[in-house]
């Protein structure tokens, strides 16, 4: 693997006739990997072989990877109905291409690439709306386990008799890998001179809590805002909140740990409903003078949910919904209650990633736009040690590990 501290390519630098990768490209390569073999089971670095990329694909060396509670309720199994095994999880990383498929024009071996769960095709019926950044053909599917273009993986393991065993795919990506292949419209071509350590955070949790506060939400200077569980999903929330100019932004953990960090991601109160005998939406309708404007679920729990939405003001108020409850139960809210507030959710924060993710990123680079990125990173440690990672995540201790190959 890549040295420690190092963004070291592996040589994978396009040169003038963009030849990187040219003694790989076309041959199955050996690499390692983070593979589950079962719900909750430990990951054990595995040496796997990654076929070359078929049709609209391509093969990415990942140098960073981070983990999400995505990650986390996959690993645990929480939805029986996406328990396939054994399985690459990760979704968040940076890398480079090693080598494209046929028909793939946007990239090419050498590019610097975020890979991401939601992708954009560009030329169906969805991609050419503004209404929406669900590609047609892309968006993300967490049940799909296999790649699109035949129905195959193209992770395998050997076992000691030599039979291939196949490996699965997730969230379009499968991060936990020296070497990946996803389908080209789910990498985001970054510039060279970007530190790709941070980039990683693009590929969900900062895009996704900045995009709900900016395209779903679209939060005005001097609004209320509220915040449900204050992972780096809901602090991006928080972020975008505060680049918007929000006069108060309320945070709601019953982790207290976390309130410092919100702190910096611009959190200007904090509720721990441990603390209280009245329900969270009862708290916040006082502070605010009858509720927030804008309200972000990113906790993944229906019940929080509704704390959520009655925590906003009647009449205008509007709930985000950012995570997914791993249970498939209904919405817990009355009919009746649309009338009188409103509730919508983000994939992705809305943006569309090849058509909106390199101008934020050029925004970042450039200082317009003032993310604190550095801000979301808790612990960076090697690939290696990826099992204590999720035990941090796991306990709450953790905001991001990255994670370098």
């Amino acid at each position: 693997m890549a040295g420690f501290n190092s963004e070291n390519t592996n040589g994978f630098h396009a040169g003038e006739n963009g030849d990187a990768g040219d003694k790989t490209a076309g041959k199955v390569i050996t690499c390692k990997a983070a593979v589950v073999w079962g719900p909750g089971e430990a990951f054990k670095m595995e040496e796997i072989e990654v076929e070359p990329p078929q049709r609209m694909e391509v093969r990415i060396r990942i140098l960073f990877t981070s983990i999400c509670h995505t990650d986390l309720s996959a690993w645990k199994g929480e939805n029986k109905q996406q328990q396939v095994f054994p399985r690459v999880l990760g979704h968040e990383a940076a890398g480079v291409v090693e080598s494209v498929g046929e028909a793939v024009e946007d990239l090419r071996p050498g590019d610097r690439v975020v890979p991401v769960f939601n992708g954009e095709c560009g030329d169906c019926a969805a991609c050419s709306s503004e209404k929406t950044n669900m590609c047609a053909v892309y968006a993300v599917d967490p049940m799909r386990s296999v790649m699109r273009a035949d129905g195959r993986v193209r992770f395998f393991w050997v076992g000691p008799d030599k039979a291939r065993q196949p490996v699965h795919h997730f969230l379009n990506t499968s991060t936990f890998a020296e070497y990946t292949v996803i389908d080209s419209a789910c990498a985001v071509r970054v510039p060279a001179d970007v530190p790709l350590s941070r980039m990683c955070l693009f590929s969900c949790g900062v895009s996704t809590g900045l995009g709900a506060a900016w395209n779903t939400a679209n939060i005005e200077k001097g609004s209320k805002v509220a915040i449900f569980g204050l992972g780096a999903v809901g602090l991006a929330a928080a972020e975008g909140a505060r680049l918007r100019g929000a006069a108060r932004i309320i945070g709601v953990d019953i982790n207290p740990n976390k309130f410092l960090k919100g702190r910096e991601m611009g959190i200007t109160d904090f509720i721990n409903p441990k603390e209280y005998t009245k329900p969270s939406h009862e708290v916040i309708r006082e502070l605010t003078d009858g509720g927030v404007d804008y309200s972000f679920e990113c906790s993944g729990n229906l019940e929080v949910l509704r704390e959520a939405y009655l925590s906003t003001h009647l009449g205008w108020g509007l709930t985000v919904v950012l995570s997914i409850d791993p249970c498939p139960r209904m919405l817990p809210i009355f009919s009746m209650e649309l009338y009188e507030r409103k509730i919508a959710a983000a994939a992705f924060g809305g943006f569309k990633p090849k058509s909106h993710l390199p101008a934020l990123i050029s925004n970042y680079i450039t200082g317009e736009t003032k993310i604190n990125l550095d801000g979301f990173i808790s612990h960076e440690m090697p690939f290696s040690e990826i099992n204590q990672a999720f035990q941090l995540l796991s306990e709450g201790q953790a905001l991001r590990c990255l994670l370098k190959l």
